[in-house]
């Protein structure tokens, strides 16, 4: 269990370190037999349940050294009461927020909407035992206020007359979410996780200009209140390409997360002063065989004497065959 700390925090070099983002879910049928017959996303993230179920799932089919906690990084607009829906082939609508409503929210409220997050948790960390480390995560404020405030034109596009026009304090929401995200990492690493992700899927659609303030400084924010707390951390800024020098620079998180634009010999030469982690394409995952080894290897190859963990670029795609999974991670293990 104490690996990816050492690689973090120590920055031990190993790529035997293995997991990956959304590997507990939609690709697996065991996965998809649950979710048949529930039907509402969020009650099923917060059945304790039925969410440690889902977590261990993959610790089960594969040889991996983390489970990833079963949640959405969208639980934290819920929890301060917005109404989330999730819509097949449509994804994650929210409704219109209400900015006294979001500002009329306390800590102990938050707390207790996401108990059964934690009560997941701690029945993944009893089962798990210490013979796995256990990943905990959380939205970054900027990726969060994009879902909130419905800023994307379209999968990989911001709205840039609404993000312009938006009467509401940007700065204002994104240090109130910061606050809450902070107290959702305390509260799961205090019920048993043992580091945290910081999802900023969306900061590749930030006006250059923006940065500074709407990923950079957020994310420091974090990172420090979790090295003030000895949590380990890792950041996902994805889209930013060659900023990640800047943000890692900037931000010094324990550990940075590769998107699977960046390249990887470009990532070795610069991102030097952090553990990093994954870069492939998920879709490597639906190629032939031959194909899909050749990306790792050169992955393995690239990281073999720094600090890295294997994982992919982003999360696994539906449509990924379980099988395949398993030869990424028996090839994986078998390297030299």
């Amino acid at each position: 269990m104490e690996d990816i700390k050492k690689i973090l925090i120590g920055k031990k070099s190993t790529c035997k370190f293995i997991w990956f983002m959304r590997q507990a879910g939609r690709y697996l049928p065991e996965f998809q037999k649950i979710r048949s017959k529930n039907k509402n996303f969020i009650n099923l993230c917060l059945n304790s349940s039925l969410s440690t179920e889902i977590t261990l799932q993959p610790i089960k089919r594969f040889d991996l050294d983390a489970a990833i906690i079963f949640s959405d990084i969208l639980l934290t607009p819920y929890a301060l009461g917005q109404e989330v829906t999730f819509i097949k082939n449509q994804g994650p609508i929210l409704n219109n927020f209400d900015i006294e409503k979001f500002l009329g929210n306390n800590e102990k409220k938050f707390t207790t909407t996401l108990k059964p997050i934690y009560n997941s948790i701690e029945k993944t960390r009893t089962e798990l035992n210490k013979k796995k480390s256990l990943i905990s995560f959380v939205g970054a404020p900027w990726t969060l206020l994009v879902y909130m405030l419905g800023l994307k034109k379209n999968k990989n596009e911001l709205d840039l007359v609404k993000f312009k026009k938006n009467k509401f304090d940007f700065n204002l929401i994104i240090k109130n979410l910061t606050i809450y995200l902070c107290k959702h990492i305390e509260n799961q690493i205090k019920a048993g996780a043992d580091l945290v992700q910081v999802f900023d899927s969306w900061a590749g659609l930030i006006p250059e200009k923006d940065i500074q303030n709407y990923c950079y400084n957020p994310n420091l924010e974090i990172v420090n209140f979790c090295k003030a707390k000895k949590i380990p951390i890792i950041c996902f800024p994805k889209g930013i390409k060659e900023k990640y020098l800047e943000f890692q620079n900037f931000v010094k998180p324990d550990g940075l997360s590769l998107d699977y634009d960046i390249d990887p010999l470009w990532a070795k030469k610069n991102l030097t002063k952090v553990a990093l982690q994954g870069g492939m394409h998920p879709k490597m995952l639906l190629n032939s065989d031959e194909e899909m080894y050749a990306e790792a290897k050169k992955y393995l190859d690239t990281f073999k004497d720094v600090p890295y963990i294997f994982n992919l670029g982003h999360g696994i795609l539906p449509e990924t065959k379980p099988d395949k999974l398993d030869k990424l991670i028996k090839y994986a293990r078998k390297y030299k």
